[in-house]
């Protein structure tokens, strides 16, 4: 048996070490290039990814492939319809850690209001900071939060920033209702009414072709010139160049960001570089669900998904995604 992981920078001992004794482990590195990918996918029973792209021409090279496990959650980097076509299963791990990563978004949205870290800095720097202007922060009781997707995560989000810190909290998600959205103490809202009335706009959306740069330039002038923007969902939900341009011209107030289209960042030469000399920015290397118990969920569950490929029983798809909910062959749904 071969079993072909991609990503080995994450380090998941208990996935390699359960796998490895199975058969044949092979573990490539983040960036591995295409045609490598295929060529070790040829013989492979089973892939295991996490951001490595699996395109049309990794999924044709297959000849023995059970499953496609995305040991995580967004499914962007997979081309699923190829897969289909072929009958291998695709399934994320969905819910490992919706709390966790609510609980960064909501770090980066405290940090930048209370000016933590440009706090932090002043006092390594001098000692003290005394009360002044540039210090001043912000309460989130009674602002208004915008979330842009209320799935899991949003969902946890909303609850955090309502009920924990008694803000006003609305959203827009097309896949809810009003009713629905009012059970989790929300008030439905479209996009640009979202973005005109919130102090505070966190993405919690998956990436598809209707969401990929659903903030861009009209969005964020539409947006309050004091706001923050939260992004730890995918970094192609937002056009970073018009992000850039909105932050170097004092457009809007401060942004926090764990996601990015390219990963990963550089201080130099990339996109988003421009950004890491801002004080009104807080960047993290998509390591919002990096916890010991969110990485304990998650590989406990990618091995469950693991062994139904491996036995031949179908695959238990989670994810509410209509992307994964559309698969017809070696998958059950719960």
């Amino acid at each position: 048996m071969k079993i072909v992981r991609t990503d080995g920078e994450l380090r998941v001992p208990r996935i390699d070490a359960d796998l490895g004794r199975r058969g044949r482990l092979v573990v490539l590195p983040d960036g591995v290039d295409e045609a490598v990918l295929a060529k070790e996918v040829a013989d492979a029973d089973l892939l295991l990814m996490c951001y490595t792209p699996v395109t049309a021409r990794v999924i044709g090279a297959a000849t023995r492939l059970k499953a496609i496990v995305k040991y995580g959650v967004g499914i962007d980097a997979i081309d699923i319809p190829a897969a289909m076509a072929k009958g291998i299963p695709v399934v994320n791990i969905p819910d490992y850690a919706e709390e966790t990563v609510a609980e960064g978004a909501f770090a980066l949205m405290i940090a930048l209001l209370k000016r933590i870290v440009p706090l932090d800095r002043q006092m390594r720097a001098e000692g003290w900071a005394w009360p002044e202007p540039r210090w001043m922060g912000s309460d989130i009781a009674g602002k208004t939060v915008g979330i842009v997707g209320l799935g899991r995560i949003g969902r946890s989000f909303a609850r955090m920033a309502g009920q924990g810190f008694r803000a006003r909290v609305i959203a827009c998600d097309p896949g809810l209702s009003a009713a629905g959205m009012t059970a989790h103490g929300v008030v439905k809202v479209a996009l640009p009414e979202l973005l005109a009335r919130s102090d505070i706009v966190s993405l919690h959306c998956t990436l598809n072709d209707t969401t990929r740069h659903i903030i861009g330039s009209a969005e964020l002038a539409a947006m309050k010139p004091a706001a923050i923007l939260i992004n730890t969902s995918r970094g192609a939900l937002v056009d970073e160049g018009a992000l850039v341009a909105a932050l170097t011209g004092g457009r809007i107030g401060g942004v926090g960001l764990d996601v990015f289209s390219a990963e990963p960042l550089s201080l130099t030469g990339h996109p988003m570089s421009p950004l890491c000399g801002l004080p009104n920015v807080l960047l993290l290397p998509h390591l919002t669900f990096y916890t010991a118990e969110a990485m304990e969920r998650l590989e406990r569950e990618v091995l469950e998904r693991c062994d139904e490929a491996l036995e031949g029983r179908p695959v238990l798809v989670r994810s509410s995604d209509p992307r994964l909910r559309m698969q017809k062959q070696g998958v059950r749904f719960g």
